[in-house]
């Protein structure tokens, strides 16, 4: 399997790859210094005690009734609400009719692939079957779909790659009419901070079977990653950000050269 189909496979997901963890030393002790002579009058014993805890407590209490006046930025401060847990029917229902409102999408993407290397670029959907991943520079890569087949391009030596649409685990952002729980095996659905996740897979890619992670956002439900594992076990992870769904992109996007 070629490095291009690993990549199709994946087609842009996660997240900035993690910061390397810095060696964190103890700074070291200072010197220590020859203890103070004992005060004429001490400071703290067990007879004044009380009375010293009393007066700092008083000290203290008006910084701890201190409120924000109307209107100020200390009021505006809330704890965020934790995210209720979404039923396996309902995420369905809402994922398909994320995938199914609109049958455009214009999107900005994140990649990290198998290798650790983060690319970007922009994302074009028009169903059925047509898609186009445009990588920024310095990538090299296109990935175009036009509804029948999916071409793998390297721009920089020439190559194309060619596969079957059906080949490829991206049919849930391919068919003109998505049902999660008919076109692919959903395994489970999960609810965090992160989003709701399904776990899906698919068993009818090239090479073998595709674990597909699909997360959304749990107010908008709209499609914020996802993560192919491929017959390999290889992972690729791709974020989508500013996501648009009222754009008609140009056909000449989607246009495979033979």
């Amino acid at each position: 399997m070629t490095k291009y189909y690993s990549a199709l496979l994946g087609l842009a997901l996660l997240l900035p790859a993690p910061l390397l963890a810095q060696d964190a030393k103890p700074a070291a002790a200072p010197a220590a210094s020859p203890a103070p002579a004992p005060a004429a009058t001490p400071q703290t014993t067990p007879e004044n005690k009380p009375a010293e805890a009393e007066k700092q407590a008083g000290e203290a209490k008006p910084a701890a009734k201190k409120k924000g006046k109307a209107g100020d930025p200390m009021q505006l401060v809330k704890t965020p609400e934790p995210v209720k847990p979404v039923s396996r029917a309902d995420a369905l229902k809402r994922a398909n009719a994320f995938f199914n409102t609109s049958p455009v999408m214009t999107a900005d993407f994140v990649q990290i692939g198998a290798d650790g290397k983060r690319s970007e670029g922009k994302l074009h959907v028009q169903r059925a079957g047509r898609v186009r991943f445009e990588y920024a520079q310095p990538a090299t890569m296109e990935v175009v779909a036009d509804g029948v087949q999916v071409a793998v391009r390297d721009r920089k030596l020439g190559t194309q790659d060619l596969y079957f649409i059906s080949q490829t685990p991206l049919k849930f952002l391919m068919k003109e009419k998505i049902d999660l729980d008919k076109d692919v095996t959903v395994e489970d659905v999960q609810t965090d901070d992160s989003g709701v996740t399904i776990f899906i897979e698919d068993k009818a890619t090239f090479g073998g079977t595709s674990h597909v992670r699909l997360v959304f956002d749990p107010k908008t439900f709209k499609l914020k990653q996802w993560q192919v594992k491929d017959p390999q076990g290889y992972e690729t992870l791709i974020s989508l950000f500013n996501i648009d769904q009222t754009t008609t992109p140009d056909p000449a996007l989607f246009v495979v050269n033979k």
